[in-house]
């Protein structure tokens, strides 16, 4: 989801690229003040860490459950859920208000279109 965030927000579709969004939580919840390609960098490797976390979670989740249903049907409850809770609870957290409203009026949409095209990649990847 970053790089598809990062890969809009370069080309102008998007007006916020997740991975900085990661980086600018990071040291405005520190105090730290570092350049943009720090920034960058850091926002790399949170996004990295929280998606191996979302990737953890979606394995115990089917360990736990064991769904009976098609694994697809699953995936894509499990993506709409990860849409919630970054409109709802991430963005808010990362300073970015609900729905990200900070960033842009259609952010929510921002947000669909990436997580449409993670949910893609994640059921082509089983």
């Amino acid at each position: 989801m970053g790089l598809c965030s990062e890969i809009g927000y370069r080309l102008n579709i998007f007006r916020s690229s997740l991975i900085y969004i990661d980086g600018t939580f990071f040291t405005r919840t520190t105090g730290i003040t570092l350049g943009r390609g720090a920034v960058y960098g850091l926002g790399v490797i949170i996004h990295l860490f929280t998606s191996a976390a979302f990737g953890v979670g979606y394995a115990v989740l089917v360990m736990l459950l064991r769904p009976e249903m098609n694994l697809v049907l699953f995936v894509c409850g499990y993506i709409f859920l990860l849409y919630l809770g970054m409109l709802v609870v991430a963005l808010p957290v990362a300073g970015q208000g609900f729905l990200g409203r900070r960033l842009g009026s259609f952010t929510w949409l921002e947000q669909l279109i990436v997580h449409i095209i993670y949910g893609i990649a994640f059921i082509w990847a089983m």
